[in-house]
């Protein structure tokens, strides 16, 4: 079969190769790959993966085969999965990190939601309840902020999403922000929660404007540059405020399951900015790069009895 796999001298450090057919262990699923997302931080290292590695972790399709344990979806479900080695005509996953997608769900926009969506669902969990405080989202335009954004307003926050340039915060008013930042040198007053997506510099701010008892969910690095904290910046008086890393994508299917039944239902937007077919993926990665995609890039994977 076919699959985009790490390749440094490839385009974007990826090219579409032959591998093998993957073989399921007893609590997988075989699925039929048709659609996958791409994230920013698989193609800013991808040139830096073993040769040959199969890419991608988001995929939505349909199972080819059932768990021979007798857990998870039957044969012809369509389902959305998290897992490596996404990007390929046919993959496998454990039946703890996959979920059944509802008829009138696009399988398109439901392989969008799998790494962004579970990112910002758990990060808000994390940070505790939500209704009636201050959350503010850095780099909320991209994927895993615009999902925040309209999971934040369903938890009753007020919404504050902080984004690069006036062009990057189109629809994140819509989307359900209460206010719409650039930078964060206009907000004036302390907030409850940070998901903070830019890390360097920006992670160092976001953490002068958390208040007593506060929480910064330390999500993303997509700045690249290092976070230097002033001396004594850490200490304040009152509740203490504290500082989180995520990292947390074990048992995802459960948390996929709520994410594609907001969808089904109209109260989430999977936010899909790019589409394309697969061999396309170097122009996707570059549109990421530049930031001129508000949300997700998905490809589009040509079925295996197609190819």
């Amino acid at each position: 079969m076919k699959a985009l796999v790490a390749d440094a001298q490839g385009a974007a450090g990826v090219r579409v190769g032959e591998v093998p057919e993957p073989v399921p262990e007893r609590d997988e699923v075989l699925v039929e790959v048709l659609h996958a997302s791409v994230n920013f931080g698989e193609m800013r290292y991808a040139a830096y993966r073993p040769p040959g590695t199969v890419m991608g972790h988001d995929a939505a399709g349909v199972v080819l085969r059932a768990a021979a344990d007798g857990t998870g979806p039957p044969a012809g479900s369509r389902v959305v999965a998290f897992g490596p080695g996404a990007w390929a005509q046919q993959a496998v996953f454990g039946t703890g990190s996959v979920a059944e997608v509802p008829e009138q769900v696009d399988l398109a926009e439901a392989a969008a939601l799998p790494m962004t969506g579970i990112t910002a669902l758990r990060t808000l969990r994390a940070a505790g309840p939500i209704l009636g405080r201050r959350v503010l989202i850095t780099g909320a335009s991209g994927g895993v902020g615009r999902i925040a954004v309209q999971l934040a307003r369903l938890g009753g926050a007020h919404v504050i999403a902080s984004v690069g340039s006036p062009a990057r915060g189109a629809g994140l008013a819509e989307l359900g922000a209460d206010e719409v930042v650039v930078g964060l040198d206009t907000i004036g007053r302390p907030v409850d929660v940070v998901l903070e997506n830019v890390g360097g510099p920006h992670l160092v701010a976001a953490w002068g404007l958390l208040g007593p008892g506060g929480n910064l969910q330390s999500i993303g690095w997509a700045s690249g540059e290092p976070a230097v904290f002033p001396p004594n910046s850490t200490f304040g008086l009152g509740p203490a405020r504290t500082l989180s890393s995520f990292g947390d994508v074990t048992d995802t299917g459960p948390d996929l399951a709520t994410l594609v039944g907001l969808l089904a239902r109209g109260e989430l937007s999977a936010e899909v900015g790019w589409r394309g077919a697969w061999d396309l993926v170097a122009e996707a990665a570059d549109a990421l790069f530049a930031r001129r995609i508000p949300g997700k890039a998905v490809l589009d994977i040509p079925p295996l009895r197609d190819a």
